[in-house]
Order: C-alpha cells, then structure tokens, then sequence
C-alpha cells in the first residue's frame, strides 16, 4: 500500500499556508535537465553563478519558502546561498514548468511574489504548447519580454509570413550579457533532437 506522506515528502510555503510540492513527470525533468544542462554549463566556464534544481528551498524575505524548477544566482550575490541547506535571499532568475497541479499558482501568486521580492528574470515553461515566457523586472513590475515557442519544420512551414518573421529561436537570457537558450533544446524528448 502506498504511503502518501511518503511520496509527497517536499512543500512550499505561500502566504503562512503549506502546499504540498508532488512530484514531477518525467517529461518535466527532461525539460528541466536540459534547460539546466545548458545555464550550468555557461556559469561554470563563465565562473559567473551558480544554478539549482527544484530540490532546494529558497526562503524569500517575505516569510515565502518555494522549490522553484530552476533557481539561478549570479556569482556577486552568491552570500544567499546557504550550502549546508537553503537559499535565503531573493534570487537572480527563477524558472517555473506548468503542471496541472502548479499551473494556477505558478501563473498568479508565485509570479506576484517572485515580483514583490526583486526576482529579476522570471520564466514559465508551457510543456504542453511548447512555449517559455520570458518575464524582466522593470521599474518593480514584470513586463512580459517575450514569449518563445519551439516547433518543427513542418510547422514553421506551416505559419504565416508574419509569424515566421516573429519567430525566434533562441530566448536570451537577461541577466548575462551572453547567455542564449535555443527554445527547441528545451522541448526536445529523449534523444530526439
């Protein structure tokens, strides 16, 4: 028999309340993975910060406890991270992947607390339409960047001139002057590419 506190072992902490964090899919870690794989391999050549998965608590300074997906913290504010437990400080960028349990929360409250507290790059994945929204805080309010989408040849085929115009296939990270995210490395399965 299974044992629910056993397997919903991680939470977070919104407004005082406590929400259990369940587990992810599969196919988000392997979204999660490569988006990691990627900013992790900029900052260790870069020497230029450090990134952490959905396994670590960051402790905001408004009392808020979240397990972001991905939490990046540039090298100069590097005194947050705790690296016997935590991070307590607000972190540089943070990225959340919608899920069916998370995405009301991720999309609303989390995004106004990450607000509140000075996240300066905020981005939310869509797994299902392939989509990553880029959120920069501007002036203490997020302004929507820009919102990307991976598809595949036959569907840039597919689009309208405009919409081919539109299309960018690489998101920039904000926060570094060189760091560049191809969107359909994030959204490729397995070993397809």
């Amino acid at each position: 028999m299974f044992n629910e506190a056993l397997e919903y072992d991680s939470y977070e902490i919104i407004g005082g309340e406590k929400f259990i964090a369940p587990s992810a899919s599969p196919y988000h870690n392997n979204v999660m993975g490569r988006l990691y794989n990627v900013i992790c391999t900029y900052l260790y050549h870069k020497k230029s910060g450090y990134a952490f998965t959905d396994s670590l608590d960051v402790h905001l300074p408004d009392g808020n406890l979240f397990r972001p997906d991905l939490t990046v913290v540039k090298s100069e504010n590097a005194s947050i991270i705790n690296w016997q437990k935590a991070i307590n400080g607000v972190p540089d960028m943070v990225v959340e992947v919608l899920s069916n349990s998370t995405r009301k929360k991720d999309l609303t409250i989390k995004k106004d607390i990450y607000e509140k507290n000075g996240v300066k790059e905020y981005w939310i994945i869509d797994q299902r339409g392939k989509t990553v929204d880029v959120f920069i805080l501007r002036n203490g309010k997020y302004e929507l960047d820009e919102s990307y989408f991976s598809c595949t040849a036959e569907e840039f085929d597919s689009l309208d001139e405009e919409d081919k115009a539109a299309y960018k296939p690489e998101i920039k990270v904000s926060i570094f002057d060189d760091l560049f995210v191809k969107v359909d490395d994030i959204f490729s399965w397995g070993y397809d590419s």
